[in-house]
């Protein structure tokens, strides 16, 4: 049985590195490796980084989001339109829309979607801190910009249902066919949505 190739301190390194999303134990020893060899260039900034990270992010008491200012860089532009609160699951769909360029409304991330087999419920997300949001005067739009999913979907439609008090429109994004997509490498999942949600052209 082959011993170890390095120390515990590198072992340690890589088996963190293993740790991120899209990262397994061999791409983390070749992330490990690189960040050896470039530690004066990238190994001291990261740690420097991580540091402030852990130092100074902070959730966002408004909108959920995280950021190294409270409230958040999103919620705090006055040039935001305030009458529209697009709602993620997660601070990673927030940041999807915005380098998409999509939307100039504020946020709520719930931190999830209502999964009942994984042990998921109501309480577990922000959801009724969204629906006392969209009981303020300026709010006319919640956007649901959940996934596609079955979780994704029964959280919108729970969501639905509780600002059905509120004087807001309620809207979801569209499903469908993707811009550039090909009709014959689609879902048929996919196909019969964008069926059902054809518009005029």
């Amino acid at each position: 049985m082959a011993g170890a190739t390095a120390g515990p301190e590198i072992e340690r390194l890589i088996q963190l590195l293993a740790r991120l999303p899209g990262l397994g134990p061999r791409s983390a020893r070749r992330a490990a490796l690189h960040l050896i060899k470039k530690r004066e260039a990238l190994m001291a900034p990261l740690a420097a980084a991580l540091q402030t990270a852990i130092d100074k992010v902070e959730v966002c008491k408004v909108c959920g989001s995280i950021d190294t200012q409270n409230p958040c860089t999103v919620c705090a532009d006055a040039r935001r339109d305030r009458a529209v609160i697009v709602v993620v699951a997660d601070v990673a769909d927030l940041w999807a829309l915005e380098r998409a360029h999509a939307t100039n409304g504020l946020y709520h991330v719930l931190g999830g979607t209502l999964s009942p087999l994984d042990g998921v419920g109501p309480q577990d997300l922000a959801i009724g801190a969204l629906v006392s949001r969209a009981h303020g005067p300026e709010v006319k739009e919640i956007i649901l910009a959940l996934n596609a999913t079955v979780d994704g979907q029964t959280t919108a439609h729970y969501i639905t249902d509780l600002l059905h008090e509120a004087n807001v429109k309620v809207t979801r994004l569209a499903h469908g066919v993707p811009v550039g997509g090909e009709l014959d490498y689609l879902d048929e999942g996919t196909l019969a949505a964008a069926i059902r949600q054809r518009t005029l052209f």
